[in-house]
């Protein structure tokens, strides 16, 4: 081939050829790869946990737990256009220690040219729209079988506005945790301590469902509980790798942290349910998984390998009996023990993150910081979490109840939200 020819072969390339990753300052490897986290995420929510907890309940409420997680994907997902993605992620001036600005909502001017990094910001609006639809999500599980689906959408709204949306900005959105080095790569605080708390003053302000404790409730559907729960371990890599926004060896190391996590704590609650109640079940196995994935979430940017296995096991054990704890000797009706699995998993792998984050256990270091300099900072930032996602949830769930009332009736609750909210069911033959 001559050089000429060659020459003009490049030429052709050139013209026919998609432009390179790095086009207009938008690096196209890293948009492709959070674009596709995005899909994960939501995938996570709808519809993999709506299977899952729609498994895990008796099957006159399966359809309940399903409208719920789809009516909040639509509610949320309206809500961070207009304005809570612009209250977290927005300048807030003289105010932005503790809460973003208005400039955002609606997302005036945003063309596909503005980047956040080097992905444009469309991208990672809706990628972090993923993480606000699924944490009120989780929530459900506290109060599945016995909540009106009004009262569930108010306090879900509500919810997003006074808890979630300071607390995403205090630690993501540069606000004052995030100024005292608090870690948080994907959510353990954010996301599972905050719903973790959330639920659990919602399980105990809306009281037991009738028969609890004395009436067996076991999962209608174990086959559809597996499936969520597949589903959630798939999308879980979009959740934690997806949180590096780029696509390179942070990512990678990430999404390999969480899988370790998942199959250490997965067998390490089986082996203790094994090893209790002399068989292993199903329930356990997944459970333990989630207990595995909540836990790394915060730490999945941070450590190695080996933090993640250490990480998941204990996961698995706390978790365990956190449940054990907060069902058999508390008797707080949590329905699906979401307080217990993301709650204390969340608190657990935060305050694990300023440990198994320092390079002298395998992690990507402390920045200049001791161990017990950041499992303070990982404490605080816990504890404050606690007390904000408390405090609120308490106070909304008390509005709500005084307004429009929290709990349909026995009578409603005996036959079954499916019948009695949406005049459906689950299975015709039942």
């Amino acid at each position: 081939m001559t050089t000429i020819t060659r020459a003009l072969m490049l030429i052709a390339c050139s013209l026919i050829l998609p432009e390179p990753a790095w086009a207009d300052g938008i690096n196209q490897a890293n948009t492709a790869w959070v674009l596709t986290s995005t899909a994960l995420v939501l995938f996570m929510t709808i519809p993999g946990l709506s299977l899952f907890y729609g498994g895990l309940v008796r099957s006159k409420n399966v359809l309940s737990v399903l409208m719920q997680c789809f009516a909040i994907t639509c509610l949320v997902s309206i809500l961070w256009l207009a304005g809570v993605y612009s209250f977290v992620f927005a300048d807030g001036g003289s105010w932005q220690q503790f809460l973003g600005g208005g400039s955002k909502i609606f997302l005036p001017e945003m063309g596909t040219q503005n980047l956040i990094g080097d992905i444009p910001e469309t991208v990672f609006f809706m990628f972090q729209m993923t993480f606000a639809i699924i944490t009120p999500t989780l929530i459900v599980g506290a109060f599945a079988e016995r909540m009106k689906f009004s009262a569930m959408l108010w306090f879900s709204g509500l919810w997003l506005i006074v808890v979630y949306m300071p607390i995403c900005h205090w630690i993501w959105g540069n606000g004052w945790l995030a100024a005292l080095g608090a870690k948080d790569f994907a959510g353990g605080i954010v996301i599972h301590v905050n719903a973790g708390v959330a639920s659990l003053v919602a399980a105990l302000v809306l009281g037991r469902r009738k028969g609890f404790p004395t009436v067996a409730m076991p999962p209608h559907n174990m086959t559809m509980v597996v499936t969520g729960a597949g589903m959630l371990w798939f999308g879980w890599f979009g959740f934690n790798g997806g949180s590096a926004l780029k696509a390179d060896g942070s990512a990678g190391m990430a999404i390999a942290v969480t899988h370790i996590a998942a199959a250490a704590g997965a067998l390490t609650w089986m082996t203790i349910e094994w090893l209790r109640f002399s068989k292993p079940s199903v329930l356990g196995i997944v459970t333990g998984m989630v207990a595995g994935l909540g836990t790394i979430t915060p730490a999945s940017g941070f450590v190695g390998p080996i933090g993640g296995l250490i990480i998941g096991i204990i996961a698995g054990a706390v978790c365990f009996y956190a449940t054990q704890f907060v069902k058999r000797r508390l008797k707080i009706d949590d329905s699906l023990d979401v307080f217990p699995v993301h709650g204390v998993g969340g608190c657990v792998g935060s305050i694990l993150t300023g440990v198994f984050a320092a390079e002298s256990f395998g992690g990507l270091g402390l920045n200049g910081v001791t161990i017990a300099e950041q499992v303070g900072v990982q404490a605080l930032a816990v504890l404050v979490t606690a007390a904000w996602s408390g405090l609120f949830s308490y106070g909304l769930l008390k509005l709500i109840d005084l307004f429009i009332g929290l709990r349909v009736s026995e009578d409603e609750e005996q036959q079954g939200l499916d019948i009695v909210l949406h005049e459906e069911t689950g299975y015709h033959n039942l």
